[in-house]
């Protein structure tokens, strides 16, 4: 990247330019302009030898050769990119406005489909518009932002610089369309619930707080959309889902943006193994349709330096047996578990016995389910939303899924006892007085109007374009990451 003061000469030697346009009676700053065709299907469509072809094109200039009475651009749209030949014998007077063109302006373009003697298509123009002229030399002549930081903070240089971060986020796109057929396909209604709640529910996480004026009241935004969405069953709406926004005030990493877009739905009449089934189904459907074909071959996804195995069936394995498999450690052996705990380092003697089991899965297990894998059967005290396993009721009948060591998705068979759920909120909330008096108390109203057994399902949609694309970190799938302030 060029430094302060070179970028100071660049923009003054470009609005010099942008001056001389506009001397010879050129908006810089274009018009509506119809008929664009996208640059991919252009080039699909040609035809050799066919000397009757037209095309219109409109994009950014990324490359630009001047060779004296031949000028040679490549122009890129959201599509890709293509070639355009200007020659000063076929457009006459807009001779002049192309000799002042620059890298990073965007034009249209139509005329004749060709071949160079290079055999390129190209579009031979007769006709040149400038739809927007750029007073920022582009990065690295577009060949490719590679800051980091830079591409995170001017996202909008990013997609222009690099053609496979403009891929991603398509793909991030077409995922989330298929994720809407498959459940609209299956009588899923989609809705929506507030973004702003008065209490903060339905997940064990800081909230984000507002104020609303008129109201004088705090909200806050919301960390999950789960209390709603129940609601809704409870109003018989069987199958319902949302994708939308949650927000909670935790930390920044690879894994953790605190604006995040979350799947979640319930179906009437299911339970946590129906949610594992749709779960497994949606999920091999994505990597079928948009990632099968990638150079591993099979149902194979690289991600960073591992590999991803998609082939079906995919493991399902009970809490307590992987914590076996990974620590060694007996999810009955209290003391043993507490004795690996500082093995791993975690301070362990003020924390309960489920949370150090908890903390020990975390440290133990997680990393290692490179492979889809359903973590089933989590210990009751664990999820205080979840319905028990009848036949033992020491376990909830709950399931996350873990893909690269990441938790994708959590799955519960729903609780619809009024009575068990709010005894269940007050040991949550034991200890906060406080914030006793914010229990949702309508919620509990719904259950006892009675809602159906229901299967109930949150996938993080971020996660899943990350696994699902190869990108490592989230700030790779949300085209607008939270970041530090610059300088600090």
């Amino acid at each position: 990247m060029a430094n302060t003061e070179d970028i100071s000469r660049f923009e003054r030697q470009r609005r010099e330019r942008l001056a001389r346009i506009r001397q010879l009676g050129i908006d810089p700053y274009g018009d509506r302009y119809d008929g664009a065709e996208a640059a991919e299907a252009i080039k699909r469509r040609y035809k050799d030898g066919d000397e009757t072809q037209q095309a219109i094109c409109a994009g950014r200039i990324v490359l630009l050769r001047d060779i004296g009475k031949l000028i040679f651009m490549t122009v890129r749209d959201s599509s890709g990119s293509i070639q355009i030949g200007l020659s000063k014998n076929k457009i006459g007077e807009q001779w002049a406005l192309s000799k002042l063109l620059e890298l990073g302006d965007i034009i249209g373009a139509s005329g004749q489909l060709g071949r160079t003697q290079t055999g390129e298509i190209t579009i031979w123009v007769e006709r040149l518009t400038l739809l927007s002229k750029s007073l920022l030399h582009p990065p690295e002549k577009f060949h490719g932002l590679a800051d980091i930081e830079l591409r995170y903070r001017q996202r909008y240089v990013d997609l222009c610089a690099n053609p496979e971060v403009m891929e991603r986020f398509k793909k991030r796109s077409a995922i989330i369309a298929t994720i809407r057929e498959y459940l609209t396909d299956r009588g899923f209604l989609e809705v929506e619930t507030p973004m702003m709640q008065s209490i903060a529910g339905g997940a064990a996480a800081r909230p984000f707080v507002t104020h609303h004026n008129s109201l004088d009241m705090d909200l806050f935004l919301r960390i999950a959309p789960e209390l709603f969405l129940k609601r809704l069953l409870a109003g018989g709406m069987e199958r319902v889902f949302e994708i939308n926004r949650n927000f909670r005030n935790e930390g920044l990493s690879r894994e953790h943006n605190p604006e995040f877009t979350m799947l979640e739905l319930y179906q009437a009449y299911a339970d946590y193994n129906v949610m594992m089934e749709l779960t497994e189904e949606l999920i091999s459907l994505c990597v079928e349709r948009h990632c099968v074909g990638r150079p591993l071959g099979g149902r194979e996804i690289e991600f960073g330096d591992i590999r991803i195995d998609y082939t079906r069936p995919w493991r399902r394995a009970g809490y307590a047996e992987l914590l076996e498999e990974y620590s060694g450690c007996d999810i009955d052996d209290n003391e043993g578990i507490r004795a690996k705990a500082r093995e791993y380092g975690i301070e362990e003697a003020e924390m309960d016995d489920a949370v150090v089991i908890s903390k020990m899965f975390e440290a133990a297990v997680e990393d290692e389910l490179i492979n889809p894998t359903f973590v089933k059967d989590y210990p009751a005290e664990l999820c205080p939303l979840t319905r028990r396993k009848k036949d033992e009721p020491r376990y909830a009948e709950r399931f996350e899924l873990y893909i690269a060591g990441m938790e994708l998705a959590n799955a519960y068979t729903e609780l619809n006892d009024p009575a068990v759920q709010e005894e269940n909120f007050k040991i949550q909330l034991r200890g906060q007085e406080e914030t006793m008096a914010r229990m949702d108390a309508d919620f509990i109203t719904a259950l006892k109007y009675g809602m159906p057994p229901a299967g109930g399902l949150g996938i993080g949609i971020d996660r899943l374009i990350m696994v699902l694309t190869g990108a490592t970190s989230i700030r790779d799938v949300v085209l607008f990451p939270l970041l530090k302030p610059t300088g600090k």
